[in-house]
């Protein structure tokens, strides 16, 4: 099922439901220090004593600012952005980040005692970076290995994909999405009515008007995840 299997990429292995490894604090302008900084943030926030409700506003800011929201949204939709209406991107745009932003918030103290270590990060095209993690486990073992692409836009780092054992979490939400999509006849509104279901949100022209979302990546047949 889409939402058991991205939920379980999404809460297992991301950061942000972890306790900071003991490390020297980095500057935030290069990509290692972007993401040990973000996740402290997010961590401050996920593990305050705020109601759920606060706790889920003060991360989707966080969110926004720290992952390409409308470029992720774009690819993981695949060949389905294409056909789709404005009305109906504007609203996957929307319903993906809820969905998200609700799986980290509501899940977040499920894997206590977890430590992320930043280890470095490498060159990846003229604006992008890869940066190199692993999560450990209060009780020892084999940690995690965690990869972070990001890219740098106008002076600012975004996180496009996060790859997990090298398993590209924009290609397996792709992969759902285009499941879920197939399984409905090929029509988009079988996701969205999926998200819609397990976020809560109104259906379009029911609530509130959408945030408008600018997308500024153009994908080309066999592009990859959305990097710089």
């Amino acid at each position: 099922m889409l939402v058991r299997s991205v939920t379980r990429v999404l809460v297992a292995l991301l950061f942000f439901h972890l306790l900071p490894a003991t490390a020297p604090a980095r500057a935030a302008e290069d990509p290692a220090g972007f993401i040990a900084d973000l996740g402290t943030r997010a961590i401050d926030v996920l593990t305050s004593q705020r109601s759920e409700a606060e706790r889920e506003s003060e991360f989707r800011v966080l969110f926004r600012e720290g992952f390409d929201v409308p470029s992720i949204s774009r690819f993981v939709l695949g060949r389905y952005w294409a056909t789709a209406s404005e009305l109906q991107r504007q609203e996957f745009v929307r319903l993906f980040e809820a969905f998200v932003v609700h799986a980290y918030s509501v899940r977040f103290n499920a894997f206590p005692g977890q430590t992320l270590t930043v280890r470095g990060s490498r060159v990846d095209g003229d604006q992008g970076a890869v940066v190199q993690s692993q999560i450990a486990g209060p009780s020892g073992g084999r940690p995690v290995l965690v990869d972070w692409r990001v890219s740098r836009t106008a002076g600012r780092y975004n996180i496009t994909d996060i790859m997990v054992e090298g398993v590209s979490m924009a290609l397996t939400e792709r992969q759902e999405f285009a499941s879920v999509i197939q399984r409905s006849g090929g029509e988009l509104e079988g996701l969205l009515k999926l998200l819609r279901e397990k976020t809560g949100q109104p259906k379009v022209g029911m609530g509130r008007p959408l945030r408008s979302h600018r997308v500024i990546l153009e994908e080309t047949p066999g592009s990859s995840p959305p990097a710089a």
